[in-house]
């Protein structure tokens, strides 16, 4: 049940490395964003490793009462129930310094939702080397440390070297070892910060799982208790032509004897054998039919349950045939058009054909392509019978050009982070996407007493870089003669104005 060790935790120290190196250069909104997917991503891990805890917890207990390993469970239960103790308090001391250094960042409450600067280099300095809190969390980490490890001699002989709590803080880049304080949070961003103190919170949860695996392992392995029920409805086809069986089979999971359950299919009261239920019926009519489905039942805990549910099938017409198109009703140039075609004799008496641009894949799942603005049909002959579907051909819509998160204004402050441009599609059905390949930028304004022209050759922002940092409140940035790429070549679309504030 634990999770693996080293490797894990190689690759989170070597990414937090980069991070920081990264923040020797510029604290952009993108390395802050990294940060806090790192951040998530341990949270994610923690919370993982929480539940796997609780399930061995409980099965400790549980082993309490059970005479087979109830003198074992004495033993190693108290055990567990002190790693518990030990690393609940880390978790909470941790979690308890992570407020401390969003006050320091300016901590306040916006619309019911935290908020604090998030880039500032000076709050967990001042938390962690001039308050004395980062010499405080080293020493509990290495109590943290030698506590788990003196719970069990076992215990000690089997985690040592491996007990995922690293204390060794990374070599600097004079090539000496950094003290813990200076190496973690010295100029360090509150968002690096808060990041670091999750891969703590992670280290412990990690220590604890192992330990705890190890204990539970001692009395025995966990015991799976099937404490859900739920019903189950299958059917042996979707798509049925008139005078074919339909059969819905219909029971529970998890059953028992005791769920005692009552089985309706189609208003009609069904015999219930080793907890399900059969009914066959002959399709008739066209189109989509609903058989509804009701099953009672007691759960584990005696408790009177019903469900209801609908088995859909659709009954095809004999002689037609059908297209459908995934996405909408016209194709676009320069994409995969996915469609879906039907047959009502089988893909052996069926052929299909396309005029205005190309067909490919086979049987009911096929793909169309096309080159120019018109029309196209498909053509389906099922068993002699031929029908035509016409369609539309148009031209994928212009992107929209955005700078930073679009619009035509926005804080200085976030425009002069911005290192590239982009062309979003927006409200389109297809994943496409488009590449700025040139466009002709001016420059007026505040800082610019006469206009300034410039350009660039595709989505970066870096070729603008002596005049992003002139910018200011008041600057105006215009967007011009944009030129994009995309599956279907290349054009030119809308440009923007920005006006700083």
């Amino acid at each position: 049940m634990a999770l693996p060790k080293e490797p894990r935790q190689k690759m989170i120290n070597l990414m937090y490395l980069v991070l920081t190196a990264l923040l020797a250069l510029n604290v952009s909104s993108e390395i802050l964003n990294a940060f806090k997917v790192v951040d998530r991503s341990l949270m994610n891990s923690s919370n993982n490793l929480t539940s796997a805890n609780n399930t061995l917890y409980s099965s400790l207990l549980a082993k309490l009462t059970e005479p087979e390993s109830r003198l074992k469970a004495e033993e190693w239960k108290p055990l567990g129930d002190k790693a518990k103790k030990l690393s609940t308090d880390m978790n909470t001391y941790i979690e308890d310094l992570k407020k401390q250094l969003k006050t320091e960042a300016g901590l306040k409450m916006v619309d019911g939702k935290e908020s604090f600067k998030e880039d500032n280099l000076e709050a967990a300095t001042r938390l962690f080397a001039e308050n004395g809190k980062g010499e405080e969390l080293e020493r509990k980490l290495l109590a943290y440390r030698k506590d788990m490890l003196n719970i069990h001699p076992s215990i000690k002989a089997q985690f040592e070297k491996t007990i995922p709590v690293d204390l060794d803080p990374p070599i600097g880049l004079d090539g000496n070892k950094n003290t813990f304080t200076n190496a973690y949070f010295h100029m360090t961003p509150t968002v690096a910060g808060l990041t670091l103190l999750s891969k703590f919170q992670n280290n412990v949860k990690n220590a604890e799982n192992q330990i705890v695996t190890y204990i539970h392992e001692q009395i025995g392995a966990v015991k799976v208790k099937f404490d859900k029920t739920g019903v189950l409805v299958g059917q042996n086809s979707n798509y049925v032509m008139p005078g074919d069986e339909i059969s819905i089979t219909a029971g529970i999971g998890a059953y028992s004897s005791a769920a005692q359950p009552q089985i309706s299919i189609g208003g009609v009261g069904q015999q219930v054998i080793d907890g399900a239920a059969t009914y066959k019926i002959s399709a008739s009519g066209a189109g989509l039919r609903k058989v509804p489905v009701t099953i009672r039942y007691k759960d584990q805990d005696g408790n009177e349950k019903v469900e209801t549910k609908d088995v859909e099938y659709t009954v095809g017409t004999p002689g037609g045939a059908a297209v459908m198109l995934d996405k909408m009703n016209v194709f676009y140039i320069g994409v995969d058009n996915p469609v879906t075609i039907g047959s009502p004799t089988g893909w052996d008496k069926t052929t299909v054909s396309m005029s205005g641009g190309t067909l490919s894949g086979s049987g009911s799942n096929r793909s169309v392509r096309v080159s120019s603005i018109g029309k196209a049909s498909i053509s389906v002959n099922a068993n002699g019978k031929a029908s035509v579907f016409n369609f539309r051909i148009k031209k994928i819509p212009d992107p929209i050009f955005k700078v930073g998160p679009g619009g035509t204004r926005m804080p200085s402050v976030t425009f002069k982070n911005q290192q590239f441009c982009r062309a979003d599609l927006e409200n389109f059905d297809f994943d496409v996407r488009y590449s700025v390949t040139s466009a002709t930028v001016y420059f007026s304004g505040a800082g610019f007493p006469n206009v300034v022209t410039a350009s660039i050759n595709g989505n970066s922002l870096g070729g603008l870089s002596s005049y992003i940092q002139r910018c200011q409140p008041g600057t105006s940035i215009t967007f011009d003669n944009v030129k994009v790429s995309g599956p279907d070549g290349g054009r030119s679309i809308q440009g923007v104005g920005i006006i700083l504030q």
